[in-house]
């Protein structure tokens, strides 16, 4: 499995160093993916809200997806948690990206559930640094993630496969998950630098 991630890694960083941003059909191992499967279904997973802190809310309009923190309770979050360990350390080899740190959770989009089009940071205001997204179920349809560029220009359409893994600049690229239709499960993630927001570090969620 090492080598077979070392050459993941190297093709994911050169398309991201071209791009900023690349889609990776086959990230996971198919066992690692189907035990996170597992236990996110046994998670009891809360509506998520936008914001953060005392900005926190729950707003339907906005998002209406299922969230839950992994926390590296159970033995396929610790492996999960392991292999961003190493991607970590490899963009940080690669691009000197001072990345320090890497919050995730569970995600469930039921029929009809979607997320409106987003930055998941803000320049200076953030320390959100790059995005992930990891399937762990393939969809028929619906829950589609969209990807723009800065002009708000559509740069494509990732349709949720197991064991993908979705990667982009946080601050850089709008996004938004297209009313599900099929139910859809996946981990979003964030690694981040060790920022200070207004004089305060800024938290994990």
């Amino acid at each position: 499995m090492a080598q077979t991630t070392n050459n993941v890694f190297t093709g994911l960083m050169a398309h991201f160093y071209q791009h900023g941003w690349v889609w990776v059909a086959n990230f996971l191992p198919p066992a690692l993916n189907q035990a996170l499967l597992a236990d996110l279904q046994q998670q009891a997973l809360q509506q998520a809200g936008v914001g953060r802190q005392q900005a926190h809310l729950v707003n339907a309009q906005i998002r209406r997806d299922q969230t839950a923190w992994l926390d590296g309770s159970s033995q396929p979050q610790q492996q999960y948690l392991d292999v961003m360990a190493q991607l970590q350390q490899a963009f940080n080899q690669q691009f000197f990206m001072g990345l320090f740190d890497f919050e995730c959770h569970y995600a469930r989009y039921t029929k009809g559930d979607f997320y409106q089009k987003h930055l998941d940071a803000f320049k200076g205001r953030s320390n959100r640094v790059l995005t992930t997204v990891s399937y762990l179920n393939s969809v028929e349809q619906g829950g589609e993630l969209q990807l723009f560029d800065e002009e708000d220009q559509l740069l494509s359409t990732i349709k949720p496969t197991a064991t993908g893994l979705l990667v982009f600049e946080s601050e850089r690229f709008p996004h938004q998950v297209l009313p599900a239709v099929d139910e859809r499960f996946s981990i979003a993630g964030w690694f981040r630098r060790n920022n200070s927001v207004n004089g305060m570090i800024d938290p994990g969620s």
